[in-house]
């Protein structure tokens, strides 16, 4: 099968180079010269623009996008419609809002045009192990792209599924990232009373490899874990700021919009804040207010 890549950032040029490797006929297009030579480079074919991309793929066409969320994508869309003809498919492997999927995907329908949502998971290590696909759309068009979720996946029939109508593959994936927010949180603070613990001088390391194996918190995670704490025993030149890429804030606000609690979830996303507060006014106000009700005594900078 023949598919164009548009957005060769690491994971869509992995995404690319695993599909080359199954069997699959490749082109890319990228802003970046460099990208695109990359990928020549590997055996692909690459495209300077989206309309070249489009004309060097044969009808009906695959497009895969894996560009961030937000307007980014939006863009790229607009500029890619009027380039496409009916029976094409697009299908979107970012992490986009799934409430923009089906606006988006009503806007394609309306042209005749097939869109997908695959919500990916695997990160950095999918070239090699494989991509977790989520995948929302038309099951016919999906079980047309079948080869290519197949070879893009840890098996043939493992790691990946439709799992409902067009928007429920990136409904899941934001779920899925705020799983992860609430799992990371709770190794964090975890290894964290470890490392506090100064009397037994334990060595992190060395837990997050015992944990890996036969315990009931092993993980691919705690095996990432356990790799950082390998290079950074100490977390030395690691600045305590953790970002977040929207999904966590998603899943909170769909929690609230369904009724349904999701404490941890929403806790690991306000610590994520927090760690970006480096001068916390609410902190300075809490001394500020002891000092007044209790005396005492002021830390002062």
């Amino acid at each position: 099968m023949e598919i164009g890549m548009i957005g060769l950032g690491r994971m869509g040029a992995n995404m690319a180079l695993r599909l080359l490797r199954g069997g699959h006929r490749a082109v890319g297009f990228d802003p970046r010269t460099e990208a695109r030579a990359a990928l020549e480079k590997e055996g692909a074919g690459s495209a300077d623009s989206l309309a070249a991309l489009v004309a060097a793929l044969p009808a009906p066409r695959v497009l895969w996008l894996m560009v961030p969320s937000g307007a980014i994508t939006d863009t790229t869309l607009d500029q890619l419609l009027p380039l496409l003809a009916a029976g094409d498919t697009v299908v979107d492997g970012g992490n986009s809002n799934y409430k923009d999927t089906l606006r988006r995907a009503a806007t394609f329908a309306g042209r005749q045009l097939q869109y997908v949502d695959c919500g990916t998971s695997g990160g950095v290590w999918g070239l090699a192990a494989g991509y977790s696909l989520m995948i929302g759309g038309d099951s016919a068009t999906v079980e047309r792209l079948r080869p290519l979720f197949e070879t893009l996946a840890p098996g043939r029939d493992q790691g990946w599924g439709r799992v409902g109508p067009v928007g429920a593959g990136h409904f899941t994936k934001m779920i899925h990232n705020g799983i992860e927010y609430g799992m990371m949180q709770a190794y964090a603070e975890g290894f964290s009373i470890l490392q506090h613990k100064h009397d037994f001088a334990l060595d992190l390391h060395q837990v997050a490899q015992i944990w890996r194996y036969g315990s009931v918190v092993r993980s691919w995670l705690l095996d990432l874990t356990a790799t950082a704490l390998e290079a950074h025993p100490g977390m030395a030149g690691i600045a305590p700021y953790v970002a977040d890429s929207g999904e966590g804030r998603w899943t909170v606000d769909e929690a609230i919009d369904l009724n349904v609690p999701a404490p941890v979830i929403t806790q690991a996303l306000i610590e994520r804040l927090r760690s970006r507060d480096t001068d916390s006014f609410s902190d300075k106000l809490l001394a500020a207010m002891r000092n007044q009700f209790g005396g005492h005594p002021l830390t002062h900078e």
